[in-house]
């Protein structure tokens, strides 16, 4: 029996396969169309891009600058206005003012880890650190949960894996990024392992893969562990995306025009954002990104006029971007970092570690457009209001995902650990 749902599904197949094979459609459209089948019913955004500021970023220095402080509190930088009415950020965030209105800041999260390994490990997993147990990465559990869309990995990072934390914890190996291997601001960019070596012909890779398969069966008859079964998985997605076009062309940043790359700037944070737009927009669920280095004890106003400007343009170019494409509503975007800096500058002109409050950025995928959640006090020392914890913070990115948040997973020994522990969604900030 024929349903709706499956009329529109067989309509949808044949307009890809017929306008495509004209040339009528392009490879956007073509994705976008290609992906509908794989989206999740129960989710508001439909992949993620992690911008992740490695270090600890000055919240006074960014996204809730402190203007009426005394200057020792303010710093050195002054403000700018935003398109926002009654808000403003760092003078350095200029591009970022005027998308505003399309993005919320929360300006009160909160933890108590004040080593970069512990708030780094709470910021990729949304679990405070344990010595008995590493949990998985946001990426990861998304690649657990939701899978491969597109022959794409579900989970890629930008350019290389962020840091320890950013991996499988107690799921299996399968579920690890994708990492590049090179930097896409490189000139000559290529993604390691996509293409065969110019020596190897497709008759005698097929070859060497049927010897694989031979030998697979052989060992896993004898031998069986989880690194063997990611193995497997690892070379089955392999083969896929190598198999894909498709997929190829979404690591190619050739295929964008340079007025395009201008915009973004043709540096680490425009071309990493770059990237990561075109990877989201071919399938993949979940993008982490690093840029910069910003544990800034010294120097604040030279190290933030350095590392700041080209991920203002960066950010509000991708942010841009997606709402032109109509993207946006199923893109969630965050920026984080793993605590804020200390509310007094320092002797060496620079802030120190300071997780009693700090600011993230959460945009697209279902969440509020031009708000500005919680604030810390007037020296920026502590949250004023609606404090922020990261397991809330972490449950929220699940909601929106359309993953269980309170689901159990099976860690090792068949002990039952939860996604999240104790965090609900925060829906203040939530459409």
């Amino acid at each position: 029996m024929l349903t709706l749902e499956r009329i529109n599904m067989d309509r949808r197949k044949l307009l890809i396969g017929s306008v495509a094979g004209l040339g009528g459609l392009s490879l956007p459209n073509y994705l976008r169309l290609k992906a509908e089948d794989a989206l999740n019913p129960n989710a508001k955004a439909q992949s993620v891009i992690y911008i992740y500021l490695p270090g600890g970023m000055s919240h006074q220095e960014s996204f809730n600058p402190k203007p009426l402080a005394p200057v020792e509190y303010r710093g050195p930088l002054g403000t700018v206005k935003t398109n926002v009415v009654g808000e403003v950020l760092s003078q350095y965030l200029t591009q970022t003012s005027k998308i505003a209105d399309k993005i919320t800041v929360l300006r009160s999260m909160t933890h108590s880890e004040t080593a970069h390994e512990r708030g780094t490990n709470n910021m990729f997993t949304g679990y405070r650190p344990s010595p008995a147990l590493q949990y998985p990465s946001f990426g990861a559990i998304v690649s657990h949960e939701l899978g491969v869309r597109n022959n794409l990995p579900p989970y890629i990072s930008v350019p290389q894996v962020a840091n320890e934390f950013a991996g499988t914890g107690y799921l299996s190996s399968s579920h690890s990024s994708f990492s590049l291997g090179s930097n896409p601001e490189n000139p000559n960019f290529k993604v390691r392992d996509l293409r065969l070596p110019d020596d190897i012909t497709l008759q005698r890779f097929d070859k060497r893969k049927q010897m694989l398969e031979i030998v697979n069966d052989k060992f896993s008859q004898e031998q069986s562990s989880d690194k063997l079964t990611a193995l497997d998985t690892f070379y089955e997605n392999a083969f896929d995306l190598m198999n894909s076009k498709e997929a190829i062309e979404a690591f190619d940043l050739n295929k964008e025009d340079e007025k395009t790359k201008e915009a973004y700037g043709n540096n680490a944070a425009g071309m990493r954002m770059l990237l990561s737009r075109r990877l989201v927009e071919a399938g993949t669920r979940f993008v982490t990104i690093t840029y910069g280095g910003w544990d800034h004890h010294d120097s604040i106003q030279r190290q933030m006029g350095t590392n700041l400007p080209p991920f203002d343009k960066a950010f509000a170019a991708l942010i841009n971007d997606l709402d032109n494409r109509g993207l946006l509503d199923s893109t969630l975007v965050i920026v984080g970092t793993e605590f804020g800096r200390t509310p007094k500058i320092n002797p060496t002109s620079g802030r120190d570690h300071w997780p009693k409050v700090y600011s993230t950025v959460m945009a697209g995928g279902g969440i509020k457009r031009g708000l500005f959640y919680g604030n810390s006090d007037a020296t920026g020392s502590e949250p004023a209001d609606n404090p922020v914890e990261v397991h809330h913070w972490a449950a929220t990115i699940y909601e929106l995902l359309g993953i269980d948040y309170d689901k159990a997973l099976m860690a090792p020994g068949d002990r039952p650990v939860k996604i999240v522990d104790g965090g609900r969604p925060i829906k203040e900030i939530m459409i």
